[in-house]
């Protein structure tokens, strides 16, 4: 499970964790819009990215951000088959713990990883995608910290 666009960082690391064994991956993009805007912003603050914090408003959500998780799926999918290995995935815009069982279910995962941004005030409630996963579905659930991009980049695009 993603937020953001996969960086080269992130996919260099999900496909060396299991040394040479071959793996693949289903890919679920959660768009914006199922966070608390006031708690990704204290988030911002507390990493020391005020200049972030003041664009919250900006960042589209909920419908309007559809269309960007989708391109961010579609340049992760690339970037990880580019790598080697397999991957297929979707934009998940209801119940993504649900969709999430039913995936580790259908093909028999032997883990999840959950691939964020640090969410400080989610985290410290047990609240974050990782913490709830866990209770959910069933196998290893490996909490991983993107990596940034950098401003001038875009990822797909």
């Amino acid at each position: 499970m993603i937020e953001k666009p996969l960086t080269p960082a992130d996919v260099e690391f999900v496909t060396t964790l299991h040394g040479d064994d071959p793996v693949s991956f289903v890919v679920l993009m959660q768009p914006r819009g199922d966070q608390d805007r006031l708690l990704r912003a204290i988030d911002d603050v507390a990493l020391g990215e005020l200049e972030h914090a003041v664009r919250e408003a900006d960042e589209p959500e909920g419908e309007e951000a559809l269309l960007p998780a989708e391109r961010a799926l579609s340049h992760s999918l690339a970037a990880l088959r580019a790598a080697g290995s397999e991957a297929v995935g979707q934009v998940v815009e209801r119940h993504p713990l649900d969709l999430l069982r039913s995936v580790v279910d259908q093909t028999r995962a032997d883990e999840v990883i959950v691939l964020t941004a640090p969410h400080f005030v989610e985290e410290f409630f047990h609240r974050d995608w990782a913490s709830r996963a866990r209770h959910k579905v069933g196998v290893p659930v490996l909490k991983l910290f993107s990596h940034a991009v950098d401003e001038g980049t875009t990822a797909g695009g």
